[in-house]
């Protein structure tokens, strides 16, 4: 059976545990389990095709191997002194790495997801994420849209009214892609939303999938790339800001999550 050091060359392209969880040597407790989750979500088997799950699995099993030591004191001293693992030591060869995983991270709902929304949204985190959306996007509602968390269609007006405040008391440049907004780009985005609420709503009956978080996840990795790493940084987020060993929820980093 190869070792640890080598499963991880073979998995991740890398010997080094740090580049696994992809952080530095000098990364924190709560920076490698933010990493770790991070990472989990994209190897995780319950997330992959069938043609992919035995990959996975064993990418997810090697990278619980990688957390479990990095995330001991006393393991990670060792290894960072020598660059060797004592796997006979410090690895349980019967552990439940899916169970492992689960107990870290609590499995997040759509309730979950929409108690959080109903936080964020109004609040002065929303607000400040709001500002550097529109700096960022040189007045794009489109951008705003898909970079403000959580936000819908519906939720433009009331952008539209916060951002014209702003311009009116100098706290926000007057952009031109805003200013300028046309009726055609508008319906365009009107458009757009109704046919994804659609789409999600056809592939959500056609997969087969419940109001859980995996089904969610689920449903964004079968529309393409983009969408699936919008939700891992959401999650991702939402671990960071809520999460705790078989407790929290989790928050922000990209993108709406009731959509």
């Amino acid at each position: 059976m190869a070792g640890l050091l080598e499963c991880c060359k073979e998995c991740f392209g890398t010997q080094d545990l740090y580049e696994v969880l992809q952080v530095t040597r000098k990364a924190t407790e709560n920076e490698l389990k933010k990493a770790y989750h991070k990472v989990s979500l994209r190897v995780h088997p319950d997330r992959v095709s069938e043609a992919e799950k035995q990959g996975a699995t064993r990418k997810f099993q090697t990278l619980g191997k990688v957390y479990c030591i990095l995330s001991d004191q006393d393991k990670r001293a060792v290894y960072d002194e020598t660059g060797e693992v004592d796997e006979e030591n410090v690895i349980p060869e019967d552990r439940d790495w899916d169970q492992y995983w689960r107990l870290l991270f609590k499995k997040i709902t759509v309730e979950d997801i929409k108690n959080f929304e109903d936080k964020y949204k109004g609040s002065e985190e929303e607000l400040s994420d709001l500002k550097q959306a529109y700096v960022d996007g040189q007045g794009s509602m489109d951008y705003i849209l898909e970079n403000v968390l959580c936000a819908t269609i519906d939720d433009e007006p009331r952008f539209v009214k916060i951002i014209e405040k702003w311009i009116r008391k100098d706290e926000v440049p007057r952009l031109d892609n805003f200013t300028k907004d046309s009726k055609r780009k508008k319906d365009s985005r009107k458009r757009k939303a109704a046919a994804e609420a659609v789409e999600a709503e056809e592939l959500k009956k056609e997969l087969g999938l419940n109001d859980t978080v995996d089904s969610l996840q689920s449903l964004i990795l079968q529309r393409g790339k983009k969408r699936a790493g919008e939700m891992d940084s959401f999650l991702d987020s939402l671990a960071a800001k809520y999460g705790g060993a078989g407790g929290g929820g989790r928050k922000k980093g990209g993108k709406r999550a009731g959509k």
